[in-house]
């Protein structure tokens, strides 16, 4: 997390203002340590301690916005590359790096917050990004460790038959 942003939700603040950082980071069972989570009831906690976007996608919102989306300006905590992230299953367990182990538990749903984040300019926004199905997933920590900018993520193991997170959602 950059900086908590003052936020007219129930909360009062906002943690989506998330940015790269040099060197390693810790990942314990709630997330990159030192990373803040306003509001875990509904973006944050066990089940979603990181949220994972895809640089392709990212690429696609920067055609689409003529604009930069760098990493972290979604609120995620991890920017991906060479992952269909929205082709993730449920359960599906990926490695980073050499330590940490995260199991895929649920798509974003986008809400009023990160429409604030978007601003005013992108009037729909929750509906516009519901609609493209390029979400990202929310993963649970399975196994702690550090991660660094540029590790691999490998898919480990993939529950046969289990939905994708694209299968559950159910847009706002």
């Amino acid at each position: 997390m950059h900086a908590l942003l003052p936020d007219p939700g129930t909360i009062g603040v906002t943690a989506i203002d998330k940015r790269p950082v040099d060197g390693a980071v810790k990942i314990g069972p709630y997330g990159v340590y030192a990373d803040v989570q306003a509001d875990r009831k509904h973006h944050g906690g066990l089940d979603k301690a990181l949220y994972a976007y895809a640089q392709e996608d990212a690429t696609y919102w920067e055609s689409e916005l003529a604009r930069d989306v760098p990493p972290g300006f979604f609120g995620e905590n991890l920017r991906t590359e060479g992952i269909d992230v929205n082709s993730a299953r449920v359960g599906e367990v990926w490695r980073i790096g050499d330590t940490v182990r995260v199991e895929v538990t649920m798509p974003r749903t986008p809400c009023q917050t990160f429409a604030r984040r978007m601003g005013a300019d992108e009037r729909g926004w929750v509906r516009r990004f519901s609609d493209a199905r390029r979400l990202g997933p929310y993963l649970k920590v399975r196994k702690s460790g550090r991660v660094r900018a540029g590790d691999e993520i490998v898919v480990e193991s993939v529950p046969e038959g289990a939905p994708t997170i694209l299968d559950i959602y159910r847009a706002p």
